[in-house]
């Protein structure tokens, strides 16, 4: 018997496919379990599949109708028409999930569209099927994730995880004695410490929707702020760790001169290299030298990230020197406005003392 699910539906995802086609909005499916919680993204054509395929395996229509398909609105450009829908396939697939007849849960469509484990499996703590199955954008559904106060726990324990797992390369790459297994351990390493960089942003991201839903308390929020600094220190470290060359590595390098080597031997020949070469491959940093090619479009997706958030906190500092430059410019103008109103209050006290002095001077 498979474990009772919670099946909510608490946000939506607009995704425009990498081939330039009509985008289109996912809907994040929460799925907890007794041990774990997972997020799935479906579009609707997927719902309309599940439908179709539990009505002709089971010989009955669900218990709740499916929302029916608009002619004349998208999601795209409604968002009354995507909070609606939101709603219908949350009740939906609740229907399914909470009706005492199991029929629609026991068909191999549902399970394969919930990410469930077979009816003839052990279990489900060793499948991991958060994002599900088709995701056509696994960060959005990271993204979706940190939103929830629950799910959010789940990505933080899977990041710590990750540096845990780039902290045991990098040991691995300092005792290893043969270069091969020291760069294989240095790149195992850094693919774990991008993937965790990476949910460390989520995460972020996603702590400051909920602050402004004002989703979790104060403390709460405080308290997974705590983490996150802890996280960021923890990255840096290790960003800093596996930056540096282990001794083994050094003494690898050692043996056959490289091209580079060969290179700065021949000076002549170097000389007439100089200048720019067009097409020519950028060099490779430290940072790049151990990642394939995803780890290297993921650790660039990273950097501009974090440069846009500098741009970011460079604006809000630019615009409160500027808030404070204009409230001392206004200051300034009610301080002059003030010292002209005493001026001429004191021309007036000079015209009194005038009057009364002249008085004194018929009277005496």
């Amino acid at each position: 018997m498979s474990p009772p699910a919670e099946i909510t539906i608490p946000t939506t995802s607009l995704y425009t496919p990498t081939d330039k086609s009509k985008p289109y909005t996912l809907y994040n499916i929460t799925l907890r379990l007794p041990l774990r919680t997972y997020v799935h993204q479906k579009r609707y054509s997927e719902f309309a599949t599940l439908h179709q395929t539990l009505t002709a395996q089971v010989g009955a229509a669900p218990p709740a109708p499916l929302p029916a398909k608009t002619w004349f609105k998208s999601t795209l450009s409604s968002p009354e028409l995507t909070e609606d829908r939101r709603r219908g396939l949350e009740a939906y697939l609740r229907a399914i999930a909470e009706s005492p007849d199991r029929r629609w849960r026991d068909t191999s469509a549902w399970r394969t569209f919930m990410g469930l484990p077979g009816l003839n499996s052990a279990g489900n703590s060793a499948v991991s099927v958060r994002g599900g199955f088709g995701i056509p954008n696994k960060d959005a559904a990271n993204a979706a994730a940190a939103q929830d106060p629950g799910t959010w726990l789940d990505l933080h324990g899977e990041m710590k995880r990750d540096f845990q797992e780039a902290r045991r390369c990098l040991a691995r790459r300092d005792a290893a004695t043969e270069n091969s297994v020291a760069l294989e351990a240095g790149s195992a390493a850094k693919k774990a410490l991008v993937k965790g960089s990476g949910l460390l942003n989520h995460l972020r991201d996603g702590l400051k929707a909920m602050e402004e839903a004002k989703r979790l308390g104060e403390g709460e929020i405080r308290r997974r702020k705590d983490l996150l600094a802890a996280a960021r220190v923890d990255r840096d470290g290790l960003d800093k760790l596996s930056s540096t060359i282990s001794t083994s590595a050094k003494a690898a390098q050692k043996g056959p001169p490289s091209a580079s080597d060969k290179a700065a031997l021949i000076g002549t020949a170097a000389s007439k290299g100089r200048g720019r070469v067009l097409g020519a491959p950028l060099p490779e940093t430290d940072q790049t030298r151990e990642l394939d090619n995803e780890g290297v479009a993921q650790l660039q997706r990273q950097l501009m990230r974090d440069q846009d958030q500098d741009v970011e906190a460079l604006t809000k500092i630019i615009r409160r020197q500027r808030e404070m430059a204009e409230a001392i410019h206004r200051e300034v103008e009610e301080q002059t406005e003030m010292l002209g109103h005493v001026d001429n209050q004191v021309d007036v006290m000079e015209g009194k003392v005038s009057v009364a002095r002249n008085r004194t001077k018929k009277i005496s």
